[in-house]
């Protein structure tokens, strides 16, 4: 080895010791006659010095020190002078006096400070991410990353998982977003598939009496962008034989308690999780993946809204749409200007309007008068409306009220996304809290209004809870699933579900879904096939580790939790990739380009710089 010890983990007990260091330059200080080296690897900082008199060729060559130099270092551990300490580093009581030194390999001045925490443009930090990773805090992620995947490890091996690895090499069997291909060169003109998750894989493992499989699964999923997925993710994978919904969220929730009490001592929660249907999660925060750290709760409004003169409100309901509102704790004083930015808010994100009813004053909502209620909408509504509508919401005066009125799905999601706006303004979330909840009985089906078809809310394998099979043929929006999601924070981490194991039952969802004999005989034949030698009930969940530690470590970009991830675009600005590849390896495949060239050859990085910049 060519250091003793490492750089962080030099202590007051190695005083009078000569060590081996070997590192990184964080930062160097020349002090006259002394120069003083920060110097870094991945336990921590050590200050170590350079005296001319006691090592005067050591010295001379420590004046030609850069930062991100490396280096070794040999020397004697003492005790810093008296009020030079630094209580701030685990090293802070010590130095070593360098009699030795050799440079391992010079550096060029690198593209972004390294030991300090600075804003660096996101697309340089990936072009040269392996020095963002030296940064002290991505260092602590990737850290953190590997206890976290070894706890879940060590954690299921005790309760008798069993770690398999499955194909990433598979068939194309189109399920949700779309599979990224990989051509055969061996069979021309066929193509495997990259697994959006092993779904099929962990069922038939039920199937083959494996009973506890895990396994840390790498997925791939050619999606839109989005800020907080990748078109490569890590997820647990887990599924267990002969259990109920409880028994899978009952591990979950163990898990995931002495997960976070380990390693995430700072960090509290509410124990036992709260457990909340669908239909609960959407009228209480209008999403299936709220923020419970706060209140906030929204109540509907519409049968308030039908018996006022307000044409905004009564119309809606009319056309089948719905009123609904939450309150704003302490905003009554909002001034024009910031309702207008509320109001603004929620059009940007698809509702047609809001409307903010400000409780002004103080006392009692019974004894509240007209001249208490400042609202655009005012004249169009009784002090008796104001008064239930602030009843349902929770408001007093000194509160304003924020209602949208427009279709379902629409007014939910903008009410969602203020509320959770909100929370952040007034302080409400605590960052040391996680709140995890689990979400239950999500419908089985959801109407796609585009194509005139139903989808899977979760996916095609999930079963119908009790006694609602009668209306797969019949009324699919009636069926509930046995259907779970873990949430936190306002993120999904997880979702899951009890799985069919019936070939019937399996071929009816798959007729609803709008598949054909001939798709269900080519994508799921070898599933179908398994359920007629025997599989048993089995269920499971695919908890996101990226999503995870995104939560856990306060992140709120998915691409800071990965070591080597894309842009938000799906482009890796450090092997610019995708790139074009050489004909030769097109003959190979049989495939021919059709782009032209002048798309084959834009440039990426181009594309991305320019919009970011943007």
């Amino acid at each position: 080895m060519l250091k003793t010890i490492s750089c962080g983990d030099v202590r007051a007990e190695h005083i009078g010791k000569t060590v081996t260091l070997a590192g990184w330059v964080n930062r160097r200080r020349d002090h006259g006659s002394l120069i003083f080296i920060d110097l870094r690897d991945r336990e921590g900082l050590v200050q170590v010095v350079f005296n001319p008199e006691n090592a005067p060729e050591a010295h001379g060559i420590a004046e030609q020190l850069r930062s991100e130099w490396v280096v070794q270092v040999i020397g004697e551990v003492t005790k810093r002078p008296e009020g030079s300490e630094n209580p701030n580093l685990p090293t802070g009581q010590i130095e070593v006096a360098i009699n030795q030194i050799t440079v391992l390999n010079e550096s060029k001045t690198p593209p972004f400070y390294i030991n300090e925490e600075s804003e660096v443009d996101e697309f340089i930090r990936l072009k040269y991410r392996y020095m963002d990773l030296r940064r002290p805090a991505m260092r602590d992620m990737i850290i953190m990353r590997h206890k976290v995947v070894k706890f879940i490890r060590d954690f299921l091996d005790e309760r008798g998982f069993l770690e398999i690895e499955t194909p990433i090499l598979i068939k194309s069997t189109p399920e949700g977003a779309r599979d990224y291909l990989v051509p055969s060169r061996l069979y021309p003109g066929r193509f495997y598939a990259l697994p959006q998750s092993p779904q099929q894989l962990k069922q038939l493992l039920m199937a083959a009496g494996v009973e506890r499989y895990f396994q840390i699964a790498r997925c791939f999923r050619d999606e839109d962008p989005r800020a907080d997925r990748q078109p490569e993710h890590t997820q647990l994978d887990l599924e267990m034989s002969f259990v109920e919904e409880d028994d899978v969220l009952n591990l979950i929730e163990e898990l995931y308690t002495k997960l976070i009490e380990a390693l995430f001592p700072e960090k509290w929660l509410v124990k036992p999780f709260p457990r909340l249907t669908y239909e609960e999660s959407m009228a209480l925060y209008g999403t299936d993946k709220p923020d419970m750290r706060f209140d906030l709760d929204m109540a509907d409004l519409s049968d308030v809204g039908t018996q006022t003169e307000f044409r905004v409100f009564t119309s809606v309901v009319e056309s089948g749409g719905i009123v609904k509102g939450f309150n704003a704790p302490g905003c009554a004083t909002y001034s024009r200007r910031q309702t207008d930015e509320l109001i603004d808010f929620v059009k940007a994100r698809g509702a047609q309007g809001l409307v903010t009813i400000s409780l002004t004053g103080e006392g009692d909502l019974d004894d509240l008068t007209e001249e208490q209620i400042r609202s655009g909408a005012s004249r169009f509504l009784t002090v008796e409306q104001v008064k239930e509508m602030a009843r349902r919401v929770e408001a007093q005066p000194g509160d304003m009220m924020l209602i949208v009125a427009g279709p379902a799905k629409s007014t939910n999601l903008a009410l969602s996304l203020l509320r959770h706006e909100m929370g952040q303004r007034l302080g409400l979330a605590d960052p040391n809290q996680v709140a995890l909840a689990f979400v239950t009985d999500f419908p089985l089906f959801e109407y796609n209004d585009d194509d005139g078809t139903w989808d899977a809310m979760h996916h095609a394998f999930s079963m119908p809870k009790e006694g609602h099979e009668q209306f797969l043929e019949t009324d699919p929006g009636r069926v509930l699933g046995k259907l779970y999601d873990l949430v936190a924070n306002g993120s999904e981490l997880a979702s899951g579900s009890i799985r069919i194991h019936k070939r019937e039952l399996q071929e009816r969802v798959f007729k609803v879904l709008g598949y054909s004999k001939e798709q269900v005989a080519e994508r799921f034949d070898q599933l179908l096939t398994a359920f007629e030698y025997g599989t048993p009930p089995h269920g499971g969940i695919a908890p996101g580790i990226d999503r995870l530690l995104m939560v856990l470590m306060g992140k709120d970009n998915i691409r800071d939790v990965i070591a080597f991830p894309k842009t938000q675009s799906g482009f890796d600005p450090l092997f610019e990739a995708p790139n074009v590849v050489e004909q030769s390896q097109l003959e190979d495949l049989h495939i021919q380009i059709t782009a032209n060239e002048e798309e084959r050859q834009l440039d990426p990085a181009l594309t991305e710089g320019n919009a970011l910049a943007e």
